[in-house]
């Protein structure tokens, strides 16, 4: 198994194939500084292909998800006296941020996000980014970005519009920075379900996770993988994807063991990738 040890995120394995990676600044509200960053693109490309692990929960240590970008962290690359220079350096490091995140979506395996308490500015761009997303009652939700003088640029402003389909509420949101709560973003289809409490969300989160990974891995990660190819292009070229991709993923011995399982009333067992 791969090393999974990061300064400010946890991975643990609470169920056979599945990780459950924590933010894990709770003293700071798991405020997002340079270093999480970079974890953040290091654990989900690890689990990316990791064989053991075929379902993930990310959730957020301490007393909420995360507050969002940590300010006192943020480093801009500047040239003094030379916008066009400096220019030339934000740029590669606004893609390296981008890229942290989307780390989440490109990863292979379902990601479900278990979420309570704040979840800021940042918060919103990494569960964008996720499969499946839960929330307690409590957590409270802001695209909070246009409050301290900057676009959202590292994903909300390319994928909320499209996880939730109403492009009126999303400006809304994004232009005023106004908070949201959990039953608004379930009205809007931004979460899927509401729990009591933290505990009861990461429960259920895990719970997901595990049923997921039951499935045979090739159809688990090729569901996920033609969604978003689906979701970037017309129908007729998701459907041509498809015909190619199963040309070679209908052979999958997991085929008949999962049809003979079915017959018999019994969980089918799958090899690993």
């Amino acid at each position: 198994m791969p090393e999974y040890n990061f300064e400010t995120v946890k991975v643990t394995f609470p169920a056979p194939f599945v990780a459950h990676v924590e933010l894990n600044r709770p003293k700071k509200l798991n405020a997002i500084n340079g270093t999480m960053w970079f974890d953040i693109r290091s654990v989900f490309d690890t689990l990316k292909d990791d064989p053991d692990v075929r379902a993930i929960v990310l959730s957020g240590a301490g007393r909420g998800f995360t507050s969002g970008l940590d300010m006192f962290s943020l480093n801009l690359p500047i040239v003094e006296d030379d916008p066009s220079r400096t220019a030339f350096k934000i740029r590669p490091f606004v893609k390296s941020l981008q890229d942290s995140l989307s780390a989440i979506e490109r990863c292979d395996k379902a990601v479900i996000a278990a979420i309570h308490g704040p979840c800021i500015g940042g918060g919103i761009d990494i569960t964008t980014a996720c499969d499946i997303r839960y929330a307690s009652k409590e957590a409270i939700f802001s695209v909070k970005e246009v409050d301290i003088g900057l676009a959202a640029d590292v994903g909300t402003l390319q994928r909320l519009p499209k996880v939730v389909g109403n492009i009126s509420w999303v400006r809304e949101l994004c232009l005023t920075g106004r908070n949201f709560d959990a039953n608004e973003a379930l009205e809007f289809g931004f979460i899927s379900k509401i729990f009591p409490e933290p505990a009861k969300v990461l429960e259920a989160a895990l719970e997901t996770a595990k049923f997921i990974a039951e499935k045979s891995p090739v159809a688990a990660i090729g569901t996920k993988h033609l969604l978003n190819y689906s979701r970037d292009h017309t129908v007729q070229e998701g459907l041509d994807y498809t015909a190619a991709w199963n040309m070679v993923m209908l052979t999958t011995p997991d085929l008949p063991a999962a049809a003979a399982a079915s017959m018999q009333k019994k969980k089918a067992e799958f090899a690993k990738l």
